[in-house]
């Protein structure tokens, strides 16, 4: 799988960016993905090393419009760190 494919998305929160302060980013990843294969992906696409990677599994949240009930997708997240050594990840490139 190519590395662009298993990243889907960064997750900008107010509590991502307070992460973002200690060197850890939050990714929305492919749900396939493992640890391992989100670490090479990370360190390949923005030239980074990284120290520490956790993940977790959100399940869709039941949504209603009107009458009609459905739920959200469930997703993936990783919350990753870099090393002391490494370069900051460029999220906010233009601002």
């Amino acid at each position: 799988m190519d590395p662009r494919d298993l990243i889907k998305r960064p997750i900008i929160t107010e509590r991502s960016t307070e992460l973002m302060e200690e060197g850890k980013y939050v990714f929305e990843v492919d749900r396939r993905a493992n640890k391992t294969e989100i670490r090479q992906a990370v360190e390949k696409v923005f030239g980074v090393k990284v120290a520490q990677v956790n993940t977790m599994n959100v399940p869709g949240k039941k949504k209603r419009v009107g009458k009609n009930v459905g739920y959200t997708s469930a997703r993936k997240k990783a919350i990753v760190k870099l090393t002391a050594d490494s370069k900051p990840i460029e999220i906010f490139e233009g601002a």
